[in-house]
């Protein structure tokens, strides 16, 4: 039977890398070993496998560019309630020298934020709430920032509406290092 949350399930623990199986061994060393959410996933080391090299263009090699892809992580945590993402994302977004107050304004409505911002969160929304992007915004981002960062928006937002359901369904705890920061509401 599932349980509620990693309290209720312990076999959906994040797994030590010690524990974790032979074929996935090498990721330990790297940020599998060191995120919970990856750790989490070691229970399935097929699917972490497989799972390694998208993160790795999402998270490092996407044409969003660091500042957007903090921009449009954060608000697909925000609008999915995924306070793990959101704490560990203001730390990563703090680090590369992103005003507290703009990160602040992602969680809130578009006419709040700087206009690059506001067109990510409209963007994040409406495939959020229709799993399509309205016309005039595909347009918009397009000529902002080309096609292979519009690709990539969408792949970065469907990537962490993944890792917020296994993250908010175990209850996964934050990595060491990073301080809880509740989602301004």
């Amino acid at each position: 039977m599932w349980g509620t949350g990693m309290g209720d399930d312990p076999l959906l623990a994040p797994l030590p890398p010690d524990r974790w199986d032979d074929s996935i061994r090498e990721l330990a060393g790297d940020f599998a070993g060191r995120l919970n959410v990856y750790r989490l996933m070691a229970h399935d080391p097929d699917l972490l496998a497989a799972w390694a090299p998208l993160r790795a263009h999402v998270v490092t090699g996407s044409a969003l560019g660091p500042e957007r892809l903090e921009i449009v992580v954060l608000r697909t945590a925000a609008r999915l309630g995924v306070t793990y993402e959101w704490a560990h994302h203001i730390d990563r977004a703090g680090k590369l020298g992103m005003d507290p107050d703009r990160l602040r304004t992602v969680a809130g409505t578009p006419e709040a934020m700087r206009d690059d911002d506001a067109l990510l969160a409209r963007i994040v929304d409406d495939l959020l709430d229709t799993g399509r992007i309205a016309p005039a915004r595909v347009a918009a981002f397009r000529a902002l920032a080309g096609k292979a960062a519009f690709l990539d928006l969408i792949a970065t937002v469907g990537f962490y509406t993944t890792l917020g359901a296994m993250l908010t369904t175990f209850d996964v705890p934050l990595g060491a290092g990073i301080e809880p920061t509740d989602i301004p509401t």
